[in-house]
């Protein structure tokens, strides 16, 4: 489960912005939290709305970059397929200063396993580890305890780490993280820290074709059985599917239709585009409701009708059916979902910028205006975004006194 994200000069983020998944103490939709056994509220959904430039995808971008950081060296150490190991996702600073072009790239992530609370932390520079550090919290005990600290060439192991023993020369360039995950991939912790990188997160983008072809995990029976109801709901007229691999790694997906009692197969290629974009869509968001990922998903209104859309965010917004505490972050223009039926203020989050291109996050339920009033929850969100209350208006241009939000 993602708890928080904090990143400071990255792309059009130049000052530290954070993205809070905990849930705030307010009144609207209390039974759409997931509610943990040591007492903690977080947010099963978020959304970032944002003007097209205005830096809404920087934000997951940032989030996606630093786990590129970590699972890239343990690809290039292991057998499985992995996307990482095909292409270098570089980290790179604030575009309009030169000043902050000389400074590190700040990342500091919280989320939690079944075990524990962790707080990794890396600072990066032209891809050089300046700064790391490791911490967690042991969910059965409340016991907090430091695991490593690293300063460029200086590295500091400490509790249960102590006793591990570590190459002196360390590459600049590899998290000290992802060195433990090489040499000591059996240690219980960390083990539990890379298993959620590698499998707690998900980032799906149609912008590579590839992702469509990862529709192989909808082999499991239990993914498979809710992708089939999705389907059934959407109306799609499909009524199986079944997934054949063939040479080269590659996966062919064959739907089932009946026509007046006669049943025939056809090939995901000769469905329609949009049914194609649904298989590559449905099997994530099957997995994270029945795993319990979560899964981040750029511009997720551009791939499905917004009918769908609703359908799906009310999905994870069902605690009946997201009984893993599943999490669905997303990026959107589509307004016929910014309503207080669906969302929480403090799962409405706005991205745009200022007057010296750097972006500004801030969530609805934080947001003030002059008069130090609060967004109220049953305001018509949609209706005072698009006459610029929020700040993050898609049409109109300085719109706001940025000295009013965040400065």
């Amino acid at each position: 489960m993602l708890c928080q994200f904090t990143v400071k000069n990255y792309k059009s983020i130049r000052e530290e912005m954070t993205f809070d998944m905990q849930a705030a103490a307010i009144m609207e939709h209390r039974d759409r939290i997931i509610q943990t056994e040591d007492g903690e509220n977080f947010l099963p959904v978020s959304v970032i709305y944002g003007p097209n430039g205005g830096g809404k995808s920087n934000v997951l971008e940032a989030l996606h970059t630093l786990d590129a950081k970590i699972l890239r060296p343990l690809c290039a150490t292991c057998d499985k397929e992995c996307d990482y190991k095909a292409r270098k996702i570089p980290v790179e600073p604030f575009a309009f200063s030169e000043g902050m072009k000389k400074q590190s790239t700040e990342f500091e992530l919280f989320f939690r396993t079944k075990i524990a609370e962790y707080r990794y932390i890396l600072h990066v520079k032209q891809d050089i580890v300046i700064y790391e550090s490791l911490d967690r919290i042991k969910l059965d005990t409340g016991r907090r305890s430091a695991l490593f600290v690293r300063k460029e060439n200086e590295v500091e192991l400490k509790g249960v780490f102590g006793k591990i023993k570590i190459s002196e020369e360390i590459s600049e360039n590899l998290p000290l993280l992802s060195y433990l995950g090489i040499t000591y991939k059996k240690n219980e912790i960390i083990s539990d820290v890379l298993g959620w990188f590698e499998d707690s997160i998900d980032f799906l983008n149609y912008g590579n074709p590839r992702q469509e072809l990862r529709t192989a995990i909808a082999k499991t029976d239990e993914v498979k059985k809710l992708v089939l109801d999705m389907i059934r709901e959407m109306d799609l007229d499909i009524e199986d599917f079944r997934i054949e691999e063939k040479e080269e790694n590659r996966i062919e997906v064959y739907t089932k239709h009946t026509v007046n009692g006669y049943s025939t197969e056809l090939t995901l290629s000769e469905e329609s585009s949009g049914t194609r974009k649904l298989f590559g869509l449905l099997p994530f968001i099957a997995r994270s409701l029945v795993v319990g990922t979560t899964l981040v998903i750029d511009e997720l209104d551009a791939k499905i009708h917004p009918v769908l859309l609703r359908y799906v965010i009310m999905l994870f917004n069902n605690m009946e059916v997201n009984k893993s505490g599943a999490q669905l972050i997303f990026t959107s223009h589509d307004l016929s979902t910014m309503n207080n039926d669906i969302f929480r203020r403090d799962e409405i989050w706005f991205v745009a910028k200022g007057k010296e291109q750097n972006s500004k996050l801030y969530s609805l339920v934080e947001f003030k205006n002059p008069k130090g009033e609060s967004v109220r929850m049953d305001a018509k969100y949609d209706k005072q975004y698009l006459e610029g209350k929020y700040g993050a208006d898609p049409y109109l241009k300085k719109i706001i006194d940025w000295s009013d939000v965040n400065a």
